[in-house]
C-alpha cells in the first residue's frame, strides 16, 4: 500500500509540475511568435469543454445529482471531465462528497482551516487546500461515497480508463494544431496551448475554489463552515465561485442565486433543459433560501471553528 501511495504522489507531482512547465513554454512561444487564431482555437475549445466537464459534469451532475440527462450526455461530460486531468471520475466525486460531509473540520480532504489561526497557519492552509492535499496519503474508505456511481457500468469503465482520456486530451489539440497549420510547429503549439497550458489553468481555477473560496468572500447563508462567495472566481470559475451558495444548497444546479451572480455553468444546464437534454433541474425555493440566510454577511473575519454542515435542504425542481 505504501508503494501505491508513493506512486500516486509521483503521478500527482507530474500532474502539477508538467502543465506549469508547458504553460511557461507556451508563454515563451507567445513572446516569440505572437498570438494567432490557431492558439485561440486549440486552447479555447478544449478549455471550455474540459472546464464544463468539471463544473457541470464531475461536480453538479455526478457528485450532487442536481439534474438528470441522457446516457450520451453523461458519457460526454464524464470524458471531458477526465480530460481536465483532475483525477478519475470516481475518486473526484468521492473526495468532493467527503469534503461536503466534513467541510472545514477534521477529515476534510482540503480545508485551509485545520491549522492555528495565524498568518503562517493561513499560508500553510492556503497551500494545503490549493494543491498540498494532493500529496497526502490516500483517504481510506472513499468507495463508500460512490455506491450509486459504482452501479453504472459505463461510468465504471470511464473512471477506470482515466489515462486513456488524459492521453486523448493531449493528442487531439496536438493533431488539430498540426492540421490547421500543416506544420510540426503548429502541432507543438497545439500540445502546449491546448494540452499543458489549458490543463494548468483549469487546475488552478478549480483548486482556487477549495482554497480562496474558503478564505475570502461573502457569507450570505448559514452553512456551518467557512465557504465563501468570491466574485472573481464566480466569474472565471464558470459559477463555481459562488461557493457559500453551493454549500448552503449542494443539490442546486444553480450556484449564482442572485440575478447578478454570473453562473455560466448553470446557463449551460438551463440551455440543455430548454433543448430537452436535461430535466429535473434542482433549484432551492425562495422560502428555503430565506430560512438559511445569515443575519449578517460579509467579508471573512476571525471565526470560531465550524461544525459539520447539516444535510442540505431539499431542492425543488425549477
Amino acid at each position: 500500500m505504501a508503494r501505491v501511495t508513493r506512486a500516486l504522489r509521483v503521478v500527482n507531482l507530474l500532474a502539477v509540475t508538467v502543465p506549469f512547465l508547458g504553460f511557461v513554454g507556451a508563454a515563451v512561444m507567445l513572446w516569440s511568435y505572437g498570438f494567432s487564431w490557431v492558439q485561440f482555437a486549440v486552447f479555447g475549445v478544449p478549455f471550455v469543454l474540459t472546464s464544463f466537464g468539471v463544473t457541470v459534469g464531475y461536480h453538479r451532475l455526478f457528485t450532487h445529482r442536481s439534474f438528470e440527462t441522457s446516457r450520451p450526455v453523461m458519457w460526454m461530460f464524464a470524458v471531458f471531465g477526465s480530460m481536465a486531468v483532475e483525477g478519475p471520475l470516481f475518486r473526484w466525486v468521492a473526495t468532493h462528497r467527503r469534503h461536503h460531509q466534513l467541510s472545514d473540520v477534521e477529515g476534510d480532504p482540503h480545508s485551509p482551516h485545520l491549522r492555528e489561526d495565524t498568518f503562517t497557519g493561513m499560508l500553510y492552509g492556503l497551500w494545503h487546500a490549493h494543491a498540498g492535499w494532493l500529496f497526502q496519503p490516500e483517504i481510506p474508505g472513499l468507495a463508500r461515497y460512490i455506491g450509486d456511481l459504482r452501479k453504472d457500468h459505463m461510468l465504471r469503465r470511464i473512471s477506470a480508463t482515466f489515462p486513456l482520456w488524459v492521453g486523448l486530451g493531449l493528442l487531439i489539440p496536438t493533431v488539430l494544431g498540426g492540421l490547421l497549420t500543416q506544420s510540426w510547429s503548429g502541432a507543438l503549439i497545439g500540445f502546449l496551448w491546448g494540452g499543458l497550458a489549458r490543463i494548468f489553468l483549469v487546475h488552478h481555477i478549480t483548486w482556487s475554489i477549495n482554497s480562496v473560496c474558503h478564505l475570502w468572500g461573502g457569507r450570505p447563508y448559514e452553512t456551518g463552515d467557512h465557504s465563501r462567495n468570491n466574485v472573481v472566481f464566480g466569474v472565471i470559475g464558470l459559477g463555481e465561485g459562488w461557493h457559500n451558495n453551493h454549500h448552503a444548497f449542494p443539490n442546486s444546479a444553480r450556484h449564482g442565486l442572485k440575478w447578478w451572480q454570473l453562473d455560466i455553468s448553470y446557463i449551460l444546464i438551463r440551455t440543455m433543459a430548454v433543448l430537452g437534454l436535461a430535466w429535473k433541474v434542482n433549484i432551492p425555493a425562495q422560502e428555503v433560501r430565506n430560512r438559511k440566510r445569515r443575519r449578517t454577511s460579509g467579508i471573512r473575519t476571525a471565526a470560531a471553528t465550524p461544525t459539520p454542515a447539516p444535510p442540505p435542504a431539499a431542492a425543488v425542481p425549477e
